[in-house]
């Protein structure tokens, strides 16, 4: 029972159980925006308050990502349930294309679920808005234990002094490339280290060893990590506070490179790359069989390898490696409008640092933020892609940069500026140049 409390023989026989993976609740396509209010506004009133501890409890708990994360984050949820029998967890999912609009959408009417996950595009404009719960309390009484968790991730979830939300685990970007393809093409698997330059001009070799509808290389102009790392590989960075740390100057350049990239033949057309930027991790080039690297996250590895039946492997960003940095992947936040904050605060805390939720979580969302269940989850990995990520995470570490701030709130709303202007250019209907000023114009507005 939560919290602390043992099961007794009172507990309701007729609690609520979540049905089979094939009908969970994932959120899908138009209807799903009007569905989302009906279904997960509920939150905040599915349970009369009680200071019963064993009285039945309902949490409302929302996320974003494919299949293999579903299935997964059930089962720990699940394993919540078993030990505390007295609360029933809702879950809720759907593909990252989306999420945001649809949480704003539920959190506008102050029904934001009582757990969501988030990152770090999202974290300062939702504790912004005064939607998260201010999780500082439990953290102070240990509720929310984070004494075994790498300083830079509890500083993560921080928004002016308060912990707004914990890391669900960390990670890093990463190149995933075709192993399989390359290796029929006959070509050298990219490496850590490589500079832009090389990275292309290997990307133009794949493409024209292919010889059809298959490209070396992702565009990835309209991703904010990859011009951010590409940045920070310059000794700049992407924010200096609540302003952006880079000029048009630099964006121009950015934009103007992958448009000389696309006419060296080492990435593909428009349409092949709008479809992967605005899809999920079934529409990246390596899964769709379109092209030989996508720009990921490190953790995305294992789901990436569901989808496709060649191997794949991963390195770091083209670039100077230091431009990497250990980033909190994911988190868990809660919503100040739940009326169980206690039962929150536990779950968050039970999906932070119990060891059997870690070894059913792996790295799915990155490296465990609890340093002990690093060891333990990674010892019983029987996934050879989350034993991959372990290892190029570990690897990478020594060569990575120092973690910057979190981005500021407006961060979101730029992500999606970014992608905007990027295929502006992209689809030939902008210069770089015009593109770089048109995103500087509206970081202004944005950013104010």
């Amino acid at each position: 029972m939560h919290p602390a409390t043992s099961p007794t023989a009172n507990t309701p026989a007729t609690r609520a159980h979540r049905t089979p993976f094939g009908r969970r609740r994932l959120l899908r396509g138009v209807a799903a925006t009007a569905v989302v209010p009906l279904v997960l506004g509920v939150a905040a009133c599915g349970d009369e308050a009680s200071s019963d501890p064993d009285a039945p409890v309902t949490i409302e708990f929302f996320w974003w990502g494919g299949e293999s994360r579903a299935e997964l984050t059930e089962q720990a949820l699940d394993l919540y349930e078993e030990k505390n029998p007295n609360v029933t967890i809702n879950p809720t999912w759907q593909a990252f294309t989306g999420y945001y609009d649809k949480l704003a959408t539920i959190s506008a009417g102050g029904n934001a679920p009582d757990i969501f996950q988030i990152d770090d595009n999202g974290l300062a404009e939702y504790a912004g808005r005064n939607v998260t719960l201010d999780l500082t309390p439990f953290v102070e009484s240990g509720d929310i234990d984070l004494s075994n968790h790498p300083e830079s991730l509890t500083q993560y979830g921080q928004i002016d002094g308060k912990q707004v939300a914990v890391a669900a685990g960390e990670n890093t970007p990463a190149l995933v490339y075709d192993k399989t393809k390359i290796t029929e093409l006959g070509l050298p698997e990219p490496e850590t280290g490589w500079t832009y330059d090389e990275f292309i001009a290997w990307g133009a070799q794949v493409t024209e060893a292919a010889g059809g509808d298959y490209w070396g290389a992702m565009d990835p102009s309209s991703d904010y990590k990859a011009l951010w790392l590409w940045l920070r590989s310059q000794g700049k960075e992407f924010y200096d506070g609540p302003q952006l740390a880079f000029t048009e100057a630099d964006l121009t350049e950015w934009f103007q490179f992958w448009l000389d990239a696309r006419e060296a033949g080492a990435t593909p057309p428009a349409d092949v790359v709008h479809e992967a930027v605005g899809g999920g991790v079934s529409d990246q080039l390596v899964v769709t069989g379109k092209g030989a690297t996508s720009f990921m996250w490190s953790n995305q590895l294992s789901e990436l390898g569901k989808s496709t039946e060649s191997e794949l492997g991963m390195v770091a960003y083209p670039g100077d490696p230091k431009g990497q940095w250990a980033r909190a992947s994911l988190y868990w936040a809660g919503s100040r409008s739940t009326e169980h904050p206690e039962v929150v605060a536990d779950v968050i805390d039970f999906l932070a640092n119990d060891p059997e939720a870690a070894q059913i979580l792996g790295v799915d969302r990155g490296l465990p933020s609890n340093i002990d269940n690093r060891e333990t989850v990674q010892a019983g990995l029987d996934d050879p892609y989350m034993t991959a990520t372990v290892e190029f995470e570990n690897a990478l570490i020594p060569q990575m940069g120092p973690a910057p701030a979190p981005p500021p709130q407006g961060h979101g709303p730029l992500r999606s500026t970014l992608t905007t202007v990027a295929e502006s250019v992209t689809y030939g209907q902008a210069s770089p140049a015009d593109a770089a000023a048109e995103f500087f114009r509206q970081a202004e507005a944005t950013l104010e």
